[in-house]
């Protein structure tokens, strides 16, 4: 059973306690789901309402969180409790088909601006590489029965991702609140069944790499462009991801605060700053040896660099770069920690292409 929710105002020395209203409309309720999804509890961002289904059904509401979760929410309306469970378990059954295309195509046909754009305006970051790897099933509900509770409770022991949260409508004069219970803790319920943990990430095209360029940090992006290199290191968190990269690879560099600087394609896998060499003016010459505006060093003693904490280099032909000072970014583009990853969304892709004037061969 969900625990009760009852608001007093204090007048003085006597408590009263708030009467109960009805909703103008469940329709209302939704709007203010629509309006405002963090009713629920966590930040949220609708990406369709009224979805329809192959199977000609509407979804109330689908939201997506931070780790891109879908979430699908079903009001209760005028159907009976045991209507509404097995209506939110079928829509269930088909959300978790859908692959990030599929979410996509749903968002991208519902909100008024791209989704990235749109995730990036809820959560202050881009969307994650995978997508629809786990979903949340809420009912809403001013009320459900006790054997519809019975039911939910005993789906979400085995797993099912399905939980209930109620909402009440106050009166206080000319003042109306809603309040908010779940019939079990949200943290309490699984984020997805046995089963249907598939990873849905964004097809790879095999080739496109993103790099983070840590200007500033014993590194300068202007050796970067002048020498063509990228470079990380000072910790094996830094340098491994860099070194996974291959020869061959076309990479797009990014720095952090500032945005996408260059493409280009490796020419080596990675080296040791003290070992590396990088091609310039069509002639490989050794990095050490030319005239560098940072050390490329994270401890004071040449003789204590080891392999974990050395700078890693991987050289690379430009096919553009530009300064730091007229970096490209917009808002909704993929960026990361990682010193280098796979980079898959095709929305940052896109506008790279354009921006960078790359032709469909190029790389």
């Amino acid at each position: 059973m969900p625990v009760e929710m009852g608001i007093w105002r204090v007048d003085g020395r006597a408590p009263r306690r708030l009467a109960m209203a009805t909703l103008p409309s469940e329709k209302a309720l939704e709007d203010f789901l629509e309006q405002d999804p963090a009713l629920l509890g966590e930040r949220l961002l609708v990406v369709g309402r009224q979805v329809r289904t192959p199977h000609g059904k509407l979804i109330d509401l689908l939201a997506i969180d931070v780790d891109g979760n879908l979430h699908v929410l079903e009001l209760k309306r005028d159907r009976t409790p045991r209507e509404v469970v097995a209506q939110v378990l079928d829509y269930g059954s088909w959300v978790t088909t859908l692959d990030r295309d599929g979410v996509l195509a749903i968002a991208n046909d519902h909100l008024d601006k791209p989704f990235e754009v749109a995730f990036e305006d809820v959560f202050q970051t881009s969307p994650p590489d995978e997508i629809n790897g786990e979903q949340q099933l809420t009912i809403v509900a001013t009320e459900l029965d006790a054997s519809s509770e019975r039911i939910v409770e005993y789906l979400a022991s085995f797993g099912v991702p399905v939980n209930a949260v109620f909402f009440s409508y106050l009166q206080d004069d000319d003042r109306r609140y809603l309040a908010r219970s779940w019939l079990m803790p949200p943290d309490e319920v699984g984020a997805g069944a046995p089963g249907h943990r598939s990873a849905k990430r964004a097809d790879w095209n095999g080739r496109d790499w993103f790099v983070s360029f840590g200007d500033g940090l014993g590194r300068s992006w202007e050796d970067g462009r002048r020498y063509n290199f990228v470079s990380a290191g000072g910790d094996p968190w830094y340098s491994r991801t860099l070194r996974a990269l291959p020869a061959g690879a076309r990479v797009f560099v990014h720095i952090a605060k500032h945005g996408y600087v260059a493409v280009g394609e490796t020419l080596r896998d990675a080296q040791r700053f003290d070992e590396a060499e990088v091609m310039v003016d069509g002639a490989w010459v050794r990095l050490a040896d030319q005239d560098l505006v940072a050390p490329y060093r994270h401890v004071d003693d040449a003789r204590d660099v080891t392999a974990d904490n050395a700078e890693y280099v991987v050289p690379v032909r430009w096919f553009s770069a530009l300064a730091r000072g007229d970096a490209y970014w917009e808002k909704g583009m993929f960026a990361n920690q990682n010193s280098a990853c796979k980079l898959r969304q095709q929305f940052t892709l896109d506008r790279l292409a354009t921006r960078f004037h790359l032709a469909e061969s190029e790389g």
